[in-house]
């Protein structure tokens, strides 16, 4: 069900959200539910607990995966479940070293798969030039995409912490080696699963304001410029408070992260990968 929510169900997680307070009219016409809380209280976990994971957390989380929209119906995505302690370790040290791989009892690769549609098609005698373009392979990424965020939303309202690991994109080759992946298969990002150690939850990291992203009949950069300055702002303190050893404001931050080939940290390669793996795209 869905309701216009009251101002106390909604200020807060709206603040934290946005990092600063929303006017008065705005929370008046919120709808309200509580997937929409769940949404909205998401954030990225990077410590968990070593315990377990019930029996049929994986499956179930592949169901609601497999209930996300694919392009065409052609499903061009699949996910390697990670559990070996020995492998979590491996793609650890290829996502830079980045310690929830190995803490969490589940790591999640999902994969651009472009292998089993060619597959089919040559159990048909039949061509898949198709597969050789770009467009195909970017339907097998954002199949990747929307089925990995359905499997977010489901693991944490199990009580599960994730957080997407797009390190794994930093050797691709290397990830596609430890994990057999045929060709025509490709790496999009790992994600974490387990449960949030309880004496180290993150704060929920505040968005952009709406006004910087929510564009009404035509695209627009009016509003952009002084929706960025607050954001700067909101995101300075930020991270002083949570000392992320940032020191600068999110604008600074987010230039240098695409300055130069070297800032995307190998992932300057992705066409030549691409070709090495099997992929052609034209």
């Amino acid at each position: 069900m869905t309701t216009t929510t009251p101002k106390l169900a909604a200020t807060d997680l709206l603040n934290d959200r946005y990092g600063s307070s929303f006017p008065e009219d705005f929370l008046e016409d919120f709808l309200w539910n509580e997937h929409i809380r769940n949404l909205l209280v998401h954030r990225s976990v990077r410590s968990y607990l070593s315990k377990p994971l019930p029996k049929g957390t994986l499956e179930t989380l592949i169901a609601a995966a497999q209930s996300a929209a694919s392009s065409s119906n052609l499903q061009l995505w699949s996910v390697v479940a990670v559990e070996d302690p020995a492998r979590k370790e491996r793609l650890s040290v290829l996502a830079r070293n980045q310690v929830h791989i190995r803490q969490v009892p589940l790591f999640l690769v999902w994969l651009a798969d472009l292998s089993r549609a060619r597959n089919i098609a040559q159990s048909r005698n039949s061509t898949s030039e198709g597969l050789e373009y770009l467009e195909t392979f970017l339907t097998g990424a954002i199949d990747a995409s929307l089925a990995a965020q359905n499997a977010v939303v489901a693991a944490e309202s199990l009580g599960l912490g994730t957080v997407y690991v797009g390190a794994i994109r930093n050797n691709p080759e290397a990830v596609a080696k430890e994990l057999n992946l045929p060709p025509l298969v490709f790496p999009v990002f790992g994600l974490s699963v387990g449960y949030p150690d309880p004496d180290n939850i993150p704060i929920v990291k505040p968005r952009l304001g709406q006004s910087a992203v929510l564009h009404r009949e035509e695209y627009s950069t009016e509003a952009q410029e002084e929706a960025i300055a607050e954001y700067d702002r909101i995101m300075t303190d930020f991270y002083q408070q949570q000392q992320t050893g940032v020191n600068v404001d999110w604008s600074t931050h987010s230039t240098a992260r695409i300055a130069t080939a070297a800032a995307l940290g190998g992932r300057d390669r992705l066409t030549e990968v691409l070709h090495n793996l099997g992929f052609a795209i034209r």
